[in-house]
């Protein structure tokens, strides 16, 4: 009974690699020979590097973007939360702040998801 190699996959990394491009590069590093084994090696990491860093500006702008919304909602949701408490507690009492308490806590937990 013959055992495959072990293979070890990692998460996420073909994204950031794509197999031809490693293909590519381990076929120029047997043409090259073991002269030019560092550079070959050193332009495929810098490749990597390049679009880890890619990534992380991308998450970034997107983490950004999400607090810039949840702020916006949040703000939304005490501006109008004034008025409707007003309007709640002068027709309907306790029941319609609480009501309009309640709608505040479900905008608050919403935008922060």
């Amino acid at each position: 009974m013959r055992l495959g190699p072990v293979v070890r996959r990692i998460e996420g990394v073909s994204d950031v690699v794509p197999k031809d491009e490693l293909r590519a590069a381990i076929e120029a590093r047997k043409e090259l020979g073991t002269e030019m084994e560092p550079a070959v090696i050193d332009s495929f990491v810098e490749r990597v590097e390049r679009r880890l860093a890619e990534r992380a500006g991308e998450s970034e702008r997107s983490l950004e973007r999400k607090r810039d919304h949840q702020k916006e909602m949040v703000l939304g949701a005490m501006g109008i939360s004034v008025p409707l408490l007003a309007i709640a507690a002068i027709f309907t009492g306790l029941a319609g702040v609480l009501v309009v308490c309640a709608a505040l806590a479900v905008i608050a937990i919403a935008s922060s998801r």
